[in-house]
């Protein structure tokens, strides 16, 4: 690849967002981007670069099984540290951060073919580019991100709505 700087400068920033949220950990999304910037120097030639890239580390996620248990780990002591500091902070900032808690694990609850093309989505992939790194259809990269959607919505509801019970029996609703 002759112009992996042009390459860095485009794709680095959305790359590592995309795997932040899969991963859950900085250090590790630019970790896991290096590595596939790296695949990129030795790659002669790439035809779609951003689908590349994106496969690449998808993939390499994928193949590093054993940082899983490490990733699930790291989350349970976010949230566990959320946990503190939400009991520390104003109520509307206590609100805030138990909905965005609520929504990773909504995130984290759908299957792993739901969430990344959520994620690659999100980062501006168009249907191509996502068909490509996933091994879909065009065709059906539509399908699976408007079911993607519907089932994010849902388990985030029923999170919700399962939260709010929890509260309420613990008669400590409306308090942080």
């Amino acid at each position: 690849m002759g112009d992996v700087d042009r390459l860095f400068r485009a794709y680095h920033a959305p790359l590592v967002r995309y795997l932040t949220r899969r991963l859950g950990d900085r250090d590790w999304a630019d970790e896991v981007a290096q590595e596939t910037f790296l695949r990129a120097l030795r790659q002669e030639t790439i035809v779609n670069e951003r689908a590349w890239l994106f496969a690449v580390a998808t993939n390499l996620v994928r193949d590093e099984a054993r940082k899983d248990a490490r990733r699930r780990r790291h989350l349970a002591l976010l949230a566990e540290a959320e946990r503190d500091t939400v009991s520390e902070q104003p109520e509307t900032s206590a609100e805030r951060a138990q909905e965005a808690a609520l929504a990773r694990r909504a995130v984290e609850a759908l299957a792993e073919r739901d969430r990344l093309a959520l994620l690659m989505r999100e980062e501006g992939l168009d249907y191509p580019e996502i068909a490509e790194a996933l091994g879909l259809s065009v065709g059906s990269v539509g399908t699976t991100l408007a079911r993607a959607r519907r089932r994010l919505a849902e388990t985030y509801e029923a999170m919700q709505r399962e939260a709010d019970a929890r509260q309420a029996r613990r008669g400590t609703y409306g308090t942080p």
